[in-house]
């Protein structure tokens, strides 16, 4: 992954997707932005008590640097529901409470998918030859749910891709060094135990790439970032690390033709 800085926020890049055309994405760090305290830097998300107009100033920021038109978030629930999102449903109103879910899939050019994080995993997909992309929340949860999964299988039937065109990228997360599951018996079903180490600890990484592979996504267009939220605490929020703290950003959008 490459860091690039820009109007005084940084963010990582997929070299995968960087190059594809009229596609733009980042996973933002906490540096730079409006926010102090717990949340210092670029917060994303309200109600934490984070002041609402520095979270919008934050998001503009992100929508400024991201070159979108707006910004796209839903309420993440921890489960598998997808929001496919149209040309009637681009067009709904910031004042309007976003949907429920857990992954966005669009075709629209213009809107940035958002998916705020401090730990879970935010999965990009870019589907090039039908330029459609997606944003995923995938905490254990999720990942349990195989949101991951969904969001594959709705674009298939939605959008008409083919999973094997499909590129993603498993962004900064809780790594198996920290992913520490001491009741994994009760809170993680039998299938996930092949990803546990000698200790308690799980490889959600290499569970989300199993599941892109299972979903039909090739083994070659899947990029780890390989990089812990809880161990980069400077970089990136991080809930295990800190209790009291933001969201950062991951965003996917395509811009117009």
């Amino acid at each position: 992954m490459d860091l690039i800085a820009r109007n005084g926020a940084g963010f990582y890049c997929f070299d995968h997707l960087a190059g594809q055309d009229r596609l733009t994405h980042g996973i933002f760090t906490r540096k730079g932005g409006h926010s102090i305290g717990p949340y210092q830097g670029l917060n994303v998300t309200f109600g934490l008590g984070d002041p609402d107009e520095t979270v919008r100033a934050n998001r503009d920021l992100i929508a400024q640097t991201m070159g979108v038109s707006r910004l796209v978030f839903v309420r993440q629930v921890h489960g598998r529901h997808v929001v496919a999102l149209r040309a009637a449903a681009a067009l709904q109103t910031d004042n309007v409470l976003p949907p429920e879910g857990d992954a966005l899939v669009t075709d629209q050019p213009g809107l940035g998918l958002v998916i705020q994080v401090a730990d879970c995993q935010p999965v990009l997909l870019c589907d090039p030859v039908r330029k459609v992309i997606a944003n995923v929340h995938s905490g254990w949860r999720g990942s349990v749910a195989d949101i991951i999964g969904a969001t594959v299988a709705t674009m298939r039937t939605e959008f008409q891709c083919r999973p094997q065109d499909l590129l993603a990228g498993i962004g900064p997360s809780l790594g198996p060094c920290c992913a520490e599951f001491i009741h994994y018996r009760q809170e993680l079903p039998e299938a996930f135990w092949r990803f546990k180490d000698d200790d308690c600890h799980f490889d959600f990484w290499a569970a989300s790439a199993a599941q892109l592979e299972r979903a039909g996504v090739p083994a070659k267009n899947i990029r780890t970032a390989g990089l812990c939220t809880k161990c980069n605490p400077d970089l990136f929020f991080s809930y295990r690390a800190a209790k009291e703290t933001g969201r950062f950003a991951a965003v996917i959008g395509l811009t117009a033709r």
